[in-house]
């Protein structure tokens, strides 16, 4: 008997001892495009457990203090769905970028890595090329008269005569 209740015991915890929790987000990725300098530029990535054991996100990593991670904070039972938000501050930062936010877990997967990306337009960028001139393209060829020179005056044609 004690035999028995030892092998249904171990089959017991061997079974809950291989119940992991497992992580699949929609997307591991987001392009934003082409934003305005100035924005708070914000992106949701959601997930699933698709594992037999809740999954805790213990920290979310951003690979700069310009980019704020935040994420569901209470166990995501199996077969339920969590999210992380990545938030870019675009302000003072004109021209491509390319962030990281590190997911760390008790999942299968302990360490995920999110990434956003884009472009930043300079405040102001489309207001001066609207209210510029237009300006001839620097291949255009103007073609005009030759000029004609004249003869420099010599000093004899430029004095004065004397009235006496």
């Amino acid at each position: 008997m004690k035999k028995l209740f030892f092998v249904f015991a171990f089959l017991f915890v061997a079974t809950f001892a291989n119940a992991q929790g497992v992580i699949k987000f929609k997307s591991e990725s987001h392009d934003f495009g082409k934003i305005e300098e100035g924005i708070q530029a914000t992106h949701t990535f959601e997930f699933t457990n698709t594992g037999t054991a809740p999954v805790v996100i213990s920290n979310a990593q951003a690979s700069c203090g310009c980019t704020t991670p935040d994420w569901s904070k209470e166990p995501i039972m199996p077969g339920k769905t969590g999210k992380v938000t990545a938030s870019f501050n675009s302000q003072g930062r004109p021209g491509n970028f390319s962030k990281t936010v590190t997911v760390i877990s008790n999942s299968e997967t302990p360490q995920i890595v999110l990434s956003i990306k884009g472009e930043v337009n300079p405040k102001g960028a489309e207001k001066s090329v609207e209210s510029a001139a237009p300006v001839a393209p620097a291949t255009a060829v103007i073609k005009s008269a030759p000029a004609t020179v004249a003869p420099a005056p010599t000093k004899a044609t430029t004095r004065k005569k004397s009235g006496k």
